[in-house]
């Protein structure tokens, strides 16, 4: 297969010839129609994750048809059109138990713990725990996005933040996840004020819902935030992740409000300074938010599928797999606003 690697953290990435996986006794082998370019795969290959090694096929974002399936494999065949979450439960460990697949004790992150989908196929390990069928109306492009961003943003907004309609949600970072989480909370009646540097961004969440726009380059984001939702808001979410996102999530919030940390916090970004004080005076709740499982995405794709819920809106840009060689370095310069999918493979 034609798969796009690394040999070296940070180094050049390069589209070769690798041999096709192989599934064990009950994985599955997915034949890639479309997979979306994320910032988890920028900080995979600058070696911000512990879980990834070189030489390394990155990408976790994906949707296409199932080619192979393992000796002890049930509900899949080849054939079926499916999709998976960016964190793939083990199925048999006690989070796994509870329904808790999205912190597996025992997890796999296609793209990361092994090779991923920048590739001609992509292996999914438990395949009768990790594998989504989509429905025949949705697109292998919009399906893409839905793996880590958008399904991210509508658990982090909808299950650990609890937006209510009424309420004022802050969307500190808006890139894919955040403008996910812009219109998903939007679409819940909730009154959203996104944060972000650059111009292109804010527009986008303005196009999707965004009642209020904060150029974080050119203004105190705490006051702004604070001055725009009369108080503060119920809900704030660090869709970037960084220090400077992290605190200013927190401090933007209002009384008894609510925290998601959704964006990746590494080590190499450094520790944000989390105020306590303000914690523990306001009542606040701090949570996070890591994907959602498998067995929650009917819900999401039935939002989806009905027209509630628009993920193709944040598509913006279609590359091929030798693209993703120039496109994956550029994320840490910000790149363009909205989602870049890659669906010529």
């Amino acid at each position: 297969m034609r798969a796009v690697v690394y040999e070296q953290f940070g180094g050049e990435l390069t589209v070769r010839d690798l041999d096709d996986p192989a599934p064990g006794a009950d994985d599955a082998v997915v034949r890639v129609e479309a997979t979306g370019l994320c910032r988890s795969d920028w900080h995979g290959w600058l070696g911000h994750d512990p879980d990834v090694e070189v030489p390394h096929v990155p990408g976790h974002e994906f949707a296409g048809v199932v080619a192979e399936v393992g000796s002890q494999v049930r509900g899949w065949a080849p054939g079926y059109r499916v999709t998976a979450p960016f964190v793939c439960g083990c199925g048999r460990c006690l989070p796994c138990l509870r329904g808790d697949h999205q912190v597996c004790e025992a997890q796999s992150q296609p793209g990361f713990t092994h090779g991923g989908s920048f590739a001609e196929y992509v292996l999914v390990r438990h395949a009768d725990v990790n594998l989504v069928g989509l429905p025949d109306t949705l697109s292998a492009v919009t399906a893409a996005s839905l793996g880590c961003r958008f399904a991210t943003a509508w658990r982090a907004v909808t299950r650990q933040g609890r937006a209510a309609p009424g309420e004022w949600v802050a969307v500190h970072g808006c890139g894919g996840v955040g403008l996910s989480a812009v219109q998903v909370a939007a679409a819940s009646g909730a009154r959203v004020v996104a944060v972000d540097v650059s111009a292109a961004a804010l527009a986008l969440a303005a196009e999707l819902g965004a009642e209020v726009c904060v150029d974080a380059s050119a203004a105190d984001v705490v006051e702004a935030v604070r001055a725009a939702t009369g108080g503060g808001a119920q809900l704030s979410l660090d869709a970037l992740g960084s220090p400077g996102t992290c605190v200013n999530s927190v401090r933007c919030l209002a009384r008894r409000g609510r925290h998601v940390q959704v964006g990746l916090l590494p080590p190499a970004a450094g520790c944000p300074e989390v105020p306590m004080d303000v914690v523990v005076a306001r009542e606040l709740e701090l949570r996070g938010s890591h994907g959602m499982a498998a067995h929650a995405y009917p819900e999401l794709l039935a939002l989806v599928t009905s027209g509630r819920l628009r993920p193709d809106a944040l598509v913006r840009r279609r590359i091929g797999l030798q693209d993703v060689c120039a496109a994956l370095p550029a994320m840490g310069e910000g790149g363009a606003a909205g989602i870049t999918v890659v669906d010529r493979l």
